[in-house]
């Protein structure tokens, strides 16, 4: 099995539905198991801030698939739940699904990089990572995820999100 982290987020429509409809597919179309979650934590859009504020999770989860075979079905998920393929970079959208460590692989190609080279310089990913793995050492790094974080030159504000569950 390989342990994998996945950064998930969403900005537009109802955020906290996007991401349960994501973890959700993700259950029905790729081989996961021992599921954790990071808390929901609000934050900030970066470098384009005329949008909404993101929902933002990290997902910890086990798969038998390689690291190819899972990015063809996030690509797959992200279609579903309405992402547009082809958009400007840093635009708002409904969900975004990011493969942040796969197990101990190192990748780097045009349509994949892992561990995530935006990873170390933002906190909507080192926080809710380091909820769920603190002391573990980020790959390529030699630093724990406490450590990075605490280094991260990102300043935008990222906040716990507590879900509303008064309806």
């Amino acid at each position: 099995m390989n342990k994998v982290y996945l950064s998930i987020g969403s900005n537009l429509g109802d955020k906290e539905s996007n991401i349960a409809s994501c973890i959700a597919m993700l259950g029905s179309y790729v081989e996961i198991t021992n599921i954790k979650t990071s808390s929901f934590y609000l934050t900030e859009p970066l470098f384009n801030q005329n949008q909404p504020s993101f929902l933002n999770i990290v997902l910890e989860h086990e798969t038998t698939f390689s690291p190819f075979q899972l990015l063809d079905k996030i690509k797959e998920i992200e279609k579903m739940l309405g992402r547009e393929e082809i958009r400007e970079k840093n635009q708002p959208r409904t969900i975004d699904i990011d493969i942040i460590i796969f197990k101990n692989s190192f990748i780097e190609t045009s349509e994949l990089q892992i561990p995530h080279p935006g990873s170390l310089y933002r906190k909507f990913v080192l926080i809710p990572l380091a909820e769920l793995i603190p002391n573990e050492i980020f790959p390529k790094t030699n630093i724990k995820i406490v450590d990075l974080l605490e280094k991260c030159p990102d300043t935008s504000v990222v906040e716990k999100y507590m879900i509303d569950k008064k309806a």
